[in-house]
């Protein structure tokens, strides 16, 4: 993949001497993983640890009339063997409910099913051995008599009459409904010159991380302490839940967060194995380890993405785009999923959906379902690529509608740079974007006029190429307006504890995580710069509730934006001690001290007064040499949560450039570009690469991604055979361009940039395929992903009998 980026060169708004601010600077534990020495939970051994494996039900929806487990129990290696109504003893049940999601329900779910098996994959039986193989093996002498119960797969007819309720003492298959109406849609629609109805529909899909789901409990008993080693994105909430329903104080779990292989949201839920592997470690007490394989990840890593929304636009001949209508119906599994509920993706698309725009007409209904299938809850951009496909493809299909340029009806209505604050549709603030700079700075990225021009004469050559567009906004730095006003106790604050150590280099401890995603070199840099340290003289610490601040973790791109800004406050404060410190020492005043490249110097002259290290030695061996009744404080806490609005919002445009052999139905991607404003950059080249990644797995749901189920609720592509995602051979150049507009909020003005590339990339693709197909007269694809039958379909090629 090629790396290219023709933005000017990234300044930091922030002018501290030798700043690392805007500077692309290697991670600082690249050595250890490139080495072979991160320490992910697999690689972890402790005395008497035992491994627990899950008999999991074959069926969707089954009654559990029996379990025999005596011939498991004799097996070689075998500790416990241990049904859902045992457990159910040790750990309460829990509701995956928000008080703010107006009328959300759900029904209890256990750690082990107790009584009825509601997806194909839930657990309805453990056994713990002293290997893995060997708790494997047990399983399969594990005897369960099911009695098959009515399943509901189709979210269309989940809510008729005659369809089966999942869970009747609720009364019916709805889980949430949300209805919003803005401004004035009928007149909207009536002043249009032109409506454009369609629907669109978005394949199920996960997250398919490189290294799946794993825990391993340790319940002490003569400490009366519980320690999980847990590959998780919030620590802190996982501490709260596993004290919560196995009947502890917070003060009696530690939760430690090492190494991670990848999460994109995938590891910030409840998982019901390992809520119950935590449990039997205190049952047993003794160490249990779980590590989920490829096909346990399949059918119980959470879903995302099944939605089938129904959509209108009205646009006025001259552009003006009059009205949005949308109708969003998905389907969420057997169980909300806890603690975040499986409701915000539905409500996400209601509130982005229009987002961009200036038309404040607007009318939406989204409703979510129970079925029997895999639970579903939130994934990397939460929302986005569903509400970023829908507008923009509806923006796109409009120009086509009344013979407008793509790009022109996107100037004619985009919200302007200048009318910050301003609201979408929905209602969603918006503190400042800068959609229109961006799109200026797109076209001139891709060179969009020469590229048309390219089209045209390609076209005439029977090659058949398109170009999409996807202007976007994301939810970033979210305050406690996303969870804890709903009663979940999921920390929209951050902290950082910054001290010096003995020999003069810093300490940063930070409740943000490490996934993967560059989160501890961001925090070096913030921390080098504010206190005034050469980075390499910086040590980050994340992931270990005995050891950091209380923070929320790592998840809606937060970390650097909130711990960034935490990071800043703490080592500003720091530096304000230390010269303090140093004012004492030399008899000058702290206002004339600064601290640059690990010493205090002049702050005029930059003339070195004081190493580090011989203040630290001072301060910690010799505070008898200070002036009386001065005491030096080494260490300081900052804690920060955005105030001011509810959200950072950022923004972007994408574009895709492709080519679709009209033959075989099959897509080559040829290049992408995308522009994102996510406010002050810190690390250039880690924005970019999130960014780039964040565009492969939009690739993903666009062309390859598909958890496909049959009428009886089996997922019958559970496997890296059959799943397809994209690979290098399918991954285009991507070029990434930088507008910075620094969020006011927050002395970095830093805000979120994790999730920009998944957000807009699906509907891009989606635009240059009808593009690529529209002068052939095919009917518009909007139901993802796009494969080579579906796209033969769309040109008549074959029927939907014969793509089945």
């Amino acid at each position: 993949m090629k790396i290219a980026d023709d933005s000017p060169p990234i300044v930091s708004a922030l002018d501290r001497p030798n700043s690392y601010i805007g500077r692309s600077v290697p991670r600082p534990n690249l050595a250890r993983l490139t080495r072979g020495r991160a320490q992910f939970v697999s690689d972890m051994t402790l005395p008497r640890m035992a491994h627990v494996a899950f008999v999991r039900s074959p069926h969707a929806h089954a009654r559990i009339a029996a379990i025999a487990t005596a011939a498991a129990r004799k097996a070689p290696g075998v500790i416990a063997v241990v049904t859902g109504a045992e457990l159910a003893k040790v750990i309460t049940p829990w509701v995956g409910v928000l008080t703010h999601l107006k009328g959300i329900k759900s029904a209890p779910q256990h750690a082990i099913a107790v009584e009825r098996a509601c997806w194909q994959g839930e657990a309805v039986c453990a056994v713990v051995a002293r290997t893995r193989a060997e708790a494997e093996d047990a399983c399969g002498l594990v005897e369960v008599g099911y009695e098959e119960l009515p399943t509901v797969t189709d979210a269309e007819t989940a809510l008729e009459p005659g369809t089966p309720v999942i869970h009747p003492e609720l009364g019916d298959n709805l889980t949430f409904e949300r209805v919003h109406v803005a401004g004035d849609p009928d007149k909207g629609f009536k002043d249009a010159g032109a409506v454009v109805e369609t629907t669109f529909v978005f394949g199920r899909h996960t997250g398919v991380t490189n290294e799946p789901r794993a825990i391993l409990a340790d319940w002490n008993p003569g400490d009366a302490r519980l320690t999980v080693y847990h590959g998780t994105q919030a620590p802190h909430m996982m501490q709260n839940l596993f004290a919560k329903h196995l009947g502890l104080a917070e003060h009696q779990v530690r939760v430690v967060t090492k190494d991670v292989g990848g999460s994109f949201g995938i590891k910030v839920h409840t998982y019901a194995d390992e809520m119950a592997t935590v449990a039997l470690s205190k049952l047993l007490k003794r160490p249990i380890k779980f590590v989920a394989d490829r096909i346990e990840s399949f059918v119980t890593d959470i879903h995302a993405r099944d939605h089938r929304v129904k959509a209108k636009i009205g646009v006025k001949s001259d552009g003006t785009i009059t009205a949005w209508e949308i109708d969003d119906l998905t389907g969420i599994g057997p169980y909300s999923v806890y603690p975040r509920t499986s409701g915000i993706e539905a409500n996400q698309i209601v509130n982005l959906t229009g987002g961009p725009y200036l038309c404040p007409n607007y009318r939406a209904r989204a409703r979510v379902v129970f079925q029997n299938k895999n639970v579903m809850c939130q994934y990397r951009a939460v929302g986005h690529p569903i509400a970023t496909a829908v507008t923009e493809g509806l923006v796109e299909l409009a120009a086509a509608k009344i013979g407008m340029d793509p790009l022109e009806i996107r100037r004619r209505n985009l919200i302007p740079d200048d009318a910050y604050p301003s609201s979408g549709p929905s209602g969603i603030k918006f503190e400042a974007l800068s959609h229109h700079e961006s799109l200026a700075h797109l076209d001139a990225m891709m060179n969009y006029a020469g590229l048309r021009a390219e089209q045209k004469r390609l076209r005439a050559q029977g090659i058949h190429r398109g170009i999409g567009f996807a202007s976007f906004i994301e939810v970033t730095n979210p305050s406690a307006a996303f969870y804890g006003v709903g009663g979940a106790k999921i920390s929209a604050q951050d902290g950082v504890t910054m001290r010096l150590d003995a020999q003069g280099a810093i300490i940063c401890q930070s409740g943000v995580t490490e996934q993967g995603q560059g989160a501890e070199a961001v925090l070096a840099q913030v921390a080098a710069s504010a206190f005034g340290v050469p980075i390499e003289r910086v040590r980050v610490i994340t992931g270990d509730t005995d050891n950091t601040p209380y923070g929320g973790g790592t998840w809606a791109s937060r970390a650097a934006g909130i711990g960034g800004e935490a990071a800043w406050q703490a080592g500003k404060a720091l530096r304000a001690n230390v010269l303090a410190c140093a004012a004492s020492i030399l008899q000058a005043k702290p206002e004339n001290l600064d601290i640059r490249n690990g010493a205090v110097v002049d702050r005029d002259s930059g003339s070195e007064r004081l190493p580090l290290n011989e203040l630290a030695r001072i301060a910690y061996f010799r505070p008898d040499t200070l002036p009386p009744g001065f005491q030096a404080e080494l260490m300081a806490t900052r804690h920060y949560v955005p105030r001011a609005w509810p959200f950072a919002f950022t923004n972007g445009v994408q574009a895709s450039y492709l080519e679709v052999d009209t033959d075989s139905g099959i897509v080559k991607l040829l290049k992408h570009w995308c522009v994102e404003d996510c406010g002050t950059v810190i690390n250039p080249q880690l924005v970019d690469e999130q960014i780039r990644g964040g565009v492969v797995q939009g690739i993903g749901g666009a062309l390859f991604e598909h958890c496909v189920y049959d009428a009886r609720g089996q997922l019958l592509n559970g496997n890296m055979a059959d799943y397809l995602v994209p690979m290098a051979a399918e991954m285009p150049d991507i070029e990434v361009g930088h507008v910075m507009t620094p969020t006011a909020d927050s002395e970095l003005g830093a805000k979120g940039a994790g999730e920009a590339g998944t957000a807009g990339a699906p509907g891009a693709i989606m635009n240059a395929i009808n593009d690529a197909l529209r002068p052939l007269g095919a009917q518009p694809l909007t139901h993802m992903p796009f494969t080579p039958g579906r796209i033969l379909q769309a040109l008549g090629r074959i029927s939907e009998s014969t793509r089945a």
